[in-house]
C-alpha cells in the first residue's frame, strides 16, 4: 500500500523535491504552502508523470491556528499521514534591533511553532498507529550562532534540538524523527533573506533535489541526523568546536555582510 507523505513548504526548493522524490517512488503526498498556483502546478505534475494522488491544502502555516488548520484538513478528508516532513521556514538578514520585529516573531512561529505543533498531532497520531517517520529540517545553521542572522540560526538550533530529543522519547513506539541539517542550498530562500550579495549565497552550494533525496534517505534509515555534505560535517564536529567563541561568530558575521 502506498504511503502518504505530508510536505510542508512544497511550492518551491527543497520542499518541492522532497514532494517529487517522494511521488517518483510511488507514495501519494499531500502538499501545503502559501502559493496555491504553484501547488496546483505541482500537483499536475505529480499525478501526470507518477500516477500518485497529490491532495493541496493552501494556507499559511505560520499564521495563528495554521497548524491546527492544517491537521483538521487532512483529519477531515480522511488521509493517514505516514511521512511528516517539516520543510517550511525562512530567514532574514540584518541585524537584530535594525529589523522589524514582527518579522522575526513571524519567523519563530513558522520555524519553530508550526513545526512543533505538527509534530505534536501527527506524532500522536503515528505512535497510535505503531509507525511513521517524522522529517524536520533544519540547517548547519543549528551548530553556531547567527550574527546577521540571530533569530533563524537559533530557531534551527531549536529544531535539530527538538528533533533528537524526541527521537529518543520515541524510540521503540515504531517512530522516527530525523534532522536535516544542510549547508547553503541556492533556491528563493536566499532573496527571501536578502542573502544575496554575501559571501554565503555566493557559494555555489547543493541542489534542491540532491538535499531532499539525502534528507528523504536518512528519514526512511530512521537517522538522527544528517548534514549533507561530509566536508562540511567534518568542519562542523571536529573544527568548529574548538575555535574560540568569538572567531566562529565573527566568522559567520562576516559570511553574512555585504561590500558597503
Amino acid at each position: 500500500m502506498a504511503k502518504t507523505a505530508l510536505v510542508t513548504g512544497a511550492s518551491s526548493g527543497i520542499g518541492r523535491e522532497f514532494a517529487r522524490f517522494h511521488a517518483a517512488q510511488g507514495g501519494d503526498v499531500i502538499i501545503t504552502a502559501r502559493r496555491a498556483e504553484a501547488l496546483e502546478e505541482l500537483k499536475s505534475e505529480l499525478e501526470s508523470n507518477h500516477g500518485v494522488t497529490v491532495t493541496v491544502n493552501a494556507l499559511d502555516l505560520g499564521a495563528e491556528g495554521g497548524a491546527t488548520k492544517l491537521y483538521d484538513a487532512v483529519k477531515a478528508a480522511g488521509v493517514k499521514v505516514d511521512y511528516l516532513i517539516n520543510n517550511a521556514g525562512f530567514g532574514g538578514r540584518g541585524a537584530f534591533l535594525d529589523r522589524d520585529l514582527s518579522e522575526d516573531l513571524d519567523m519563530i512561529r513558522l520555524n519553530v511553532e508550526a513545526l512543533v505543533s505538527l509534530c505534536h498531532m501527527f506524532g500522536k497520531d503515528m505512535v497510535a498507529a505503531g509507525g511513521g517517520k517524522i522529517l524536520n529540517v533544519s540547517s548547519t545553521a543549528s551548530y553556531m550562532p547567527g550574527p546577521l542572522q540571530a533569530t533563524y540560526f537559533a530557531t534551527k538550533a531549536y529544531v535539530s534540538n527538538f528533533s533528537q530529543a524526541l527521537a529518543e522519547e520515541l524510540r521503540g513506539t515504531g517512530v522516527t524523527v530525523t534532522a536535516l541539517e544542510p549547508g547553503y542550498v541556492p533556491t528563493e530562500f536566499a532573496a527571501r533573506a536578502d542573502l544575496d550579495g554575501t559571501k554565503l549565497a555566493a557559494q555555489k552550494g547543493a541542489t534542491a533535489a540532491g538535499v531532499a533525496k539525502i534528507g528523504y534517505d536518512a528519514m526512511m534509515a530512521g537517522k538522527l541526523n544528517v548534514i549533507n555534505e561530509k566536508s562540511l560535517a567534518f568542519t562542523l564536529n571536529w573544527v568548529l568546536p574548538f575555535l574560540p567563541h568569538r572567531m566562529r561568530l565573527n566568522m559567520v558575521r562576516k559570511m553574512q555582510e555585504k561590500d558597503a
